[in-house]
């Protein structure tokens, strides 16, 4: 089945920048102001890069420890395929994340079979402590935001995400 467009295609050259390169030869890449995945992958980089240095300083954790965290909050008992499909990480990065996880005390397997993870009352106390930095973070990075432009912004990167989710067409 033909994947089908909701609207018009997008005129891909407003992603492009014209560039000369060592033989005066001009040529179009993507710009890296224009184009919205771009920003979205330096943001995220950015994001990543700024908070796995301040989580690490202060709590000795990284991004994805943060992550499963808050994972095994939402959903005490989290598998490691449950956990990969809900951020989108492979289950490889999930696994060495619950390792490091366990080796400090903040979660633990609930049987001999290590397919059920949750929290320990380290792990909920260390959640806690780095949710107040993390909604600092938020309103640091967002600031200047309306509520409706935070709430557009979400709208806008589930739809990317759906996206995301619609297979390419054959060939395509």
């Amino acid at each position: 089945m033909e994947r089908k467009l909701t609207t018009p295609e997008l005129d891909t050259s407003i992603f492009l920048v014209s560039v000369e390169d060592e033989n005066d030869t001009n040529r179009q890449t993507l710009s890296h102001s224009h184009s919205p995945l771009v920003l979205l992958g330096k943001v995220t980089n950015r994001y990543v890069r700024d908070s796995s240095r301040l989580f690490q300083k202060d709590f000795g954790i990284g991004v994805m420890e943060w992550r499963m965290l808050v994972i095994l909050t939402r959903k005490p008992s989290a598998s490691v395929t449950e956990s990969s499909r809900i951020i989108g990480i492979d289950k490889g990065a999930v696994s060495r994340a619950l390792a490091r996880l366990e080796t400090k005390g903040l979660a633990a397997t609930a049987s001999e079979t290590r397919r059920k993870w949750h929290l320990t009352d380290a792990g909920r106390a260390m959640h806690e402590e780095i949710l107040a930095v993390s909604l600092r973070l938020h309103q640091r990075l967002l600031d200047g935001f309306s509520t409706e432009e935070v709430f557009d912004l979400n709208s806008f990167l589930h739809r990317i995400m759906e996206n995301l989710e619609t297979p390419e067409p054959a060939g395509g």
